[in-house]
């Protein structure tokens, strides 16, 4: 196990770098018009590629049976640790990333971004939440994962792989960030911080719950920040 964990260490960020010289390649090559937007944005598209290995690796692993061991280990783990005296904050803190918050608040901030004329923005957030709530629909229906149940936990309908809340939460955060970002790029560490900060919350609340394993909240974090990534990078792109 141990081996196989240093394997995947040294063979992922390999596996990054290898996508990101051969897309540099492409580009040049065949659309030398996008060499500079893509330099530009060199360092969200290897984030890009870092979390889409990252969510293949994951994602195989759990459709292998492989991550079991691991994902119960990490899970009793956080379970014999967390506060009980806190599991009504991290019930709250899991309540911020479902629908009953999340559509509610990305209509809002929508609206705003459009009457502020900020087209752009306005459309990547919206993409990015629907995107993901469809995103989580599809793979929860394509997997059937069995939730965990290693203690007494709440009931949760659905698949437990991946985790709807983590993954539309981080869709919503990442998105909102770059829009941050595009208005007052003097605040980027903040909004960085900020997102980041509610996206792991996220995740370790549906793991103190017993929702959800390790992995599906890993799978879910990155699959969520990919989507407003990618679509930003795609557009400005294609618009160079």
């Amino acid at each position: 196990m141990i081996f196989e964990l240093i394997a995947d260490i040294v063979k992922l960020p390999l596996i990054v770098v290898c996508l990101y010289l051969a897309l540099r390649t492409y580009v040049r090559h065949e659309q030398p018009t996008w060499s500079a937007p893509v330099r530009k944005r060199r360092l969200a598209i290897l984030l890009i590629l870092v979390l889409a290995v990252s969510a293949i690796k994951v994602s195989e692993d759990v459709l292998g049976g492989e991550s079991g061991p691991v994902d119960a280990a990490i899970l009793l783990f956080v379970h014999k640790h967390a506060p009980g005296n806190l599991t009504g904050l991290f019930e709250a803190i899991t309540y911020t990333g479902s629908s009953t918050v999340l559509f509610p608040l990305t209509t809002a901030v929508v609206i705003a971004l459009l009457l502020a004329r900020r087209r752009f923005d306005a459309a990547l957030l919206t993409a990015s939440v629907v995107g993901g709530a469809a995103v989580v629909y599809m793979i929860k229906t394509l997997v059937g994962r069995t939730r965990p149940a290693l203690w007494e936990a709440e009931w949760y309908w659905g698949s437990s792989f991946p985790s709807g809340h983590t993954l539309v939460v981080a869709a919503f955060a990442t998105a909102a960030a770059l829009c941050a970002n595009r208005a007052w790029p003097a605040a980027r560490k903040f909004t960085l911080l900020a997102a980041s900060s509610w996206i792991s919350l996220v995740a370790l609340s549906r793991l103190v719950l017993g929702a959800h394993w390790p992995t599906d909240v890993l799978a879910a974090a990155c699959i969520g920040a990919i989507l407003p990534l990618a679509m930003s990078v795609a557009l400005e792109v294609h618009h160079a």
